[in-house]
């Protein structure tokens, strides 16, 4: 049978008009987080289900915390930066918080650390890492000293300063300590402190909160300072809220788990290609549910396959790291 030559011809390769749609994208992608907690919690049960249930519900709700709070911030940090590659661990959050653990032991021991209270450690950490982010920014916007680009400069430096200030603190403690702050240093999703995670959960709904109304504003700043400010955006007062919120996300994620350096670059970049829009909508809320994905289904792999043979921090830190220098040699840094 001849086809119609009136008809118009249709590609092999075109997509549904459907699968375009931004919002179909993320239901998809809703599933499959759906399908990959249903497979965790409830298959390779060795003891008792609802003991079972009770400490994996903790870890998913761990990596849904963790999960927006670096897919949140990275996406708001590449969009005041106006850079996809840089991400405030790549600055040195993490590194500040390793320094802040080093600190700890080399003043006061390794049986010091230990017996500081949980609560009380990471309420510490808190408080330190966005004083520290609350200094560095409203020193670079406080005054005349607006540039992005300085404040991208400045945090690299201090990131390189806050790393090899705590190899050379490492290199003087007793192997002891050292293998106590080693053990400390990994982040680890599976069993967290109930306390801590709903302390860490409520800053991270307390930062989504000053967030997502801004998302217009967010997609205003995609363009650009100068097209920001001619669209009547009040640009330093919404940079300066903005990062006290990319700070306080930051901050309470890595407290809780512990730093994964380049978690938040591989979520951020992967949601830009696949929510199919650019807006901040759609966006963000991708970018949390592929960071589910890759924390429920690197942790499969490492249970079901590997039999726990690894930690997942450093697979992701493994695949990041080779993620950074394709976007380098691929993009550029832009």
């Amino acid at each position: 049978m001849l086809a119609d030559p009136a008809a118009p011809a249709r590609s092999p390769r075109t997509r549904p008009a459907s699968w375009a749609r931004p919002g179909v994208r993320l239901a998809v992608l809703g599933a499959v987080v759906l399908v990959l907690v249903a497979v965790y919690l409830f298959t390779g049960v060795p003891g008792r289900l609802a003991f079972a249930l009770e400490i994996r519900s903790l870890t998913v709700v761990a990596m849904l915390v963790v999960s927006t709070a670096v897919g949140v911030s990275t996406v708001v940090f590449h969009t005041i930066t106006q850079n996809r590659i840089l991400t405030p661990s790549i600055m040195g959050f993490d590194a500040f918080y390793v320094l802040i653990s080093t600190v700890i032991v080399f003043v006061s021991g390794s049986a010091a650390f230990l017996a500081f209270d949980e609560i009380t450690l990471w309420f510490v950490q808190v408080v330190v890492m966005v004083a520290f982010s609350a200094l560095l920014f409203g020193w670079l916007f406080g005054g005349k000293r607006r540039s992005i680009h300085l404040m991208l400069l400045v945090g690299i430096v201090l990131g390189t300063f806050f790393r090899s200030f705590t190899e050379w603190m490492q290199r003087m403690l007793d192997p002891l300590d050292f293998q106590v702050l080693s053990d400390a240093m990994f982040a680890s999703l599976t069993r967290p402190d109930e306390t801590l995670l709903v302390l860490s959960a409520v800053l991270v709904a307390l930062g989504c909160a000053a967030v997502v109304p801004l998302r217009r504003t967010l997609d205003v700043l995609t363009l650009g300072e100068p097209a920001a400010v001619g669209l009547g955006v009040d640009h330093r007062r919404v940079v300066m809220a903005l990062f006290a919120a990319v700070s306080v996300m930051i901050a309470a994620s890595t407290a809780l788990v512990g730093p994964i350096l380049f978690f938040g670059l591989i979520v951020a970049n992967l949601a830009y290609s696949y929510a199919g829009s650019f807006r901040h909508a759609w966006t963000m809320p991708t970018a949390v549910l592929l960071g589910m994905v890759c924390l429920l289904g690197g942790q499969l792999v490492l249970e079901r396959v590997f039999g726990y043979g690894g930690t997942l921090s450093t697979v992701i830190d493994f695949a990041g790291g080779l993620f950074f220098l394709y976007l380098v040699l691929r993009k550029g840094a832009r």
